[in-house]
Formats: C-alpha cells, structure tokens, sequence
C-alpha cells in the first residue's frame, strides 16, 4: 500500500527543499490596527506578540496535517533532526523494514503468476477468465501513482516495492493477454501506460526528466486516480444501488477541470497545490478501500470467506505493517495512515473474519493478533525513545499536526 506525487506544477523549489505550502484555507489575518496606537503601553505590545504567534501556531498546525504529500528530507519539516547514535540507527533500521516488505509483497504475486502460467502450459486459457484484469488495473494505477509519490520523496525501499507492484501485476495481464481473458487493445494501453510510468519515474529520480514531461505525467495520474476513486466505491454497493458510471464520469470531469485552472494559473497557490496532493491521496483511498469492500463482501456472502487465503491475508498484514515504522518516523501521515489501515483492516481485519467463521485455527488468530500490536507497540515506542519524547502521543501529535 499502500498507501504515494505531488505536482509543482512549475512551481520550483530551491535546492533544500521549504517548508511546504497550507493546502487548507489559511486563518483571517488578526486585526490589529487598535493596539498599534498605543505602541508605549507595555500590555499592547504583549497583545500584540500573543495574537500574532497564536496566528502562527495555528497556521502551521492546520497546515501540517495534509502536507505530508510533500517530499522533504529526514532532517527538515516536522522530524527533528538529532545527530544521536539511535537515532540515525533507527533510521536505517526502518529504511530496511520498508525494503523487507517486497518478500511478503512478492510472495502475495507468486501463487497467481505461477497458476496462471501452469493453466497457459496446459493450454487450459478458460481458468484465466476468473482473474478479474479490470480491479487489478485499479490496483496497477495506485502503485504508479505511489511510485511517483515515493520517487519524488526519495524513499529507494518503497520505490522498489511499488516498482515490483507493477512490474508483478503487469506479468498477470501479460498472462491474461496470451489466455486472450484481456482484450488485446486494452492490454497495449496498460502496456504504453506501465512503460511511461517506469521509464518517467527512474529518469525523474536522477534528475534526467524535463519538469513539462513529469507535469504531463502527474496530471494524467491524477486524473486517473480521481476518476477511478469514486466509480470503485459506487461499484462496491451495486445490485442495492443503481449499476452507473455517473460517479466516474462525473469526476473525471471535476478532476479535468482542477489540472486546466492549474495548469492555465486560474488557481491560488494553495488551489495548486491542493491539486497536486491528488494523487497521491486518492491512490492510498484505493488500497484504503479494498479492506471495506472485501469486509462488505463477507457480510454479504459469509460462506465465501473461507475462500480467502488465511496466509495472503497474513502476508498483507506483514507487507503492509513493516512500512509503518519508517513513515511514522519521516513524518508521513498519509503513508502511516494507508499502511496502518491496511495492515490492521484488510490483513488483520479478514484474519479475524476468518477466525469468526471458524476458518482458521485458534492459535493462527491469537499468534497473529500478538505479532501485529506489539509490532505497532514497538513502532511507536522506539519513535519515542529516539526522539526523546516521554509519551507515544506526542510522536503522533507531530505525525498529524507537525512539529
């Protein structure tokens, strides 16, 4: 997952990159003409520091909580930068965690890329028709527009965890292509789109890319996920409501209209750079929402639960659960937010399901529940520690509201 993408949209950064910019609408400005006249009284001039740093915290508080779709180093926003043996210990070790993540992810892969290539040997290319290509291409879309997230953010671990998310599902569609279970127009579109997004993000990570190009290329992620976001949840509650594609279509024209006014200047700086979290927002919202349909799902069709792999699910909790720690301790709320609720709603939350419908063992259940809250224990009191913090909740004070 979860869980990346920001559009400067020609706005260039220096070369350390600044504080970012409030994506939500900025506190009036005080008025304090009154007290200016009275520039001698002592109480003035203390009315007058209190309002205009109250202003200040405020502001930087509501700006803190949709900025993490910045990229920034470790050493500037909300992380306080120590040069402190555990700290920078702590740092590798959770750059290694997310790297560690690509074997549960990679195992999730495998079984349907080794099925599908026994059944194509077989010549039996109609048990290829059951993979559904059209949600893994919801899935594909979200791991491009996380690579292009992560990419801008330099994390090289998670980079390399959603570059093996594409290049996996993209093996699955080139097996459904041969099965002919995927029409070939459709398949030579996904192929364009995977090559150009593979392609523009490496050349974007060493600095080879022409800013319009990596433009071009944000806003068409960004459109993409915003059309799709909405149509997946609209889809979800079909037959109990109307089968449509209003709410995609609907979106997809908010989200045209959003990149032009950004694109031709008709928007505020805030406007753009709202714009430019899009993507990477609605992206981690996809995989956000896998959870709640597959849980919708169980509710509808409980006897199909125990056609869920208890393993998958553990091995989602694992992948999903070892980014947790790095994107607590870089400050990345949306990061932590899709990590952590994916690990804990879609992995753990169908364990238990299962473990309700008596599907899995007693033991599998209570194993993983004690593997994943003392792995997030341990994750929060170890950011503790390094930070020198005396409670857990001013790590994720600072996660949410910035420093």
């Amino acid at each position: 997952m979860a869980n990346s993408v920001v559009v400067s949209y020609g706005v260039k950064a220096p070369a350390g990159l600044q504080r970012h910019p409030n994506y939500c609408h900025s506190l009036p400005p005080l008025n304090l003409k009154p007290f200016s006249l009275t520039l001698q009284n002592p109480v003035s001039l203390k009315y007058n520091s209190l309002t205009t740093l109250l202003h200040r915290r405020l502001s930087s508080q509501t700006q803190a909580a949709l900025e993490s779709d910045v990229p920034h180093p470790l050493h500037e926003g909300s992380v306080k930068f120590r040069s402190s043996k555990s700290f920078e210990q702590w740092d590798s070790l959770t750059a290694k965690f997310s790297g560690a993540s690509n074997i549960p992810f990679l195992l999730l892969q495998l079984p349907q890329i080794t099925l599908n290539a026994r059944n194509l040997l077989a010549g039996n290319k109609t048990a290829l028709l059951a993979v559904p290509w059209l949600g893994m291409f919801t899935g594909l879309l979200g791991n491009l527009s996380l690579l292009s997230y992560f990419t801008k953010k330099r994390e090289k671990e998670v980079i390399v965890v959603q570059t093996l998310g594409v290049v996996s599902l993209y093996t699955v569609f080139a097996q459904l292509a041969l099965a002919e279970a995927m029409p070939l127009p459709y398949f030579v579109t996904t192929s364009v789109v995977v090559g150009a997004g593979l392609v523009l993000n490496f050349m974007n990570y060493f600095g080879w890319l022409n800013a319009g190009i990596w433009h071009f290329w944000e806003d068409f992620i960004t459109v993409g996920g915003l059309s799709v976001l909405p149509q997946i949840m609209w889809s979800t509650f079909v037959p109990y409501i109307p089968n449509s594609i209003l709410p995609g279509a609907i979106a997809f024209v908010i989200a045209m209209v959003a990149v032009i006014m950004a694109r031709t200047g008709k928007l505020s700086e805030k406007g753009v750079k709202f714009v430019g979290s899009i993507s990477g927002w609605t992206a981690t919202l996809l995989f956000m929402w896998m959870p709640v349909s597959q849980m919708w799902t169980n509710f509808l069709n409980p006897d199909n639960i125990k056609g869920l792999s208890s393993f998958s699910m553990l091995l989602a909790m694992m992948g999903n659960g070892l980014m947790v720690p790095r994107a607590l301790f870089i400050r990345d709320f949306m990061w932590f937010l899709g990590s952590s609720w994916a690990s804990l709603f879609y992995g753990y939350g169908n364990i238990l399901c299962l473990y309700c419908f008596n599907a899995i063992s007693r033991e599998f259940f209570l194993a993983a529940t004690a593997g994943l809250f003392l792995w997030m224990g341990m994750a929060l009191w170890r950011d503790t520690v390094v930070h020198g913090y005396s409670s857990p909740l001013t790590s994720l004070k600072e996660l949410v509201f910035g420093s």
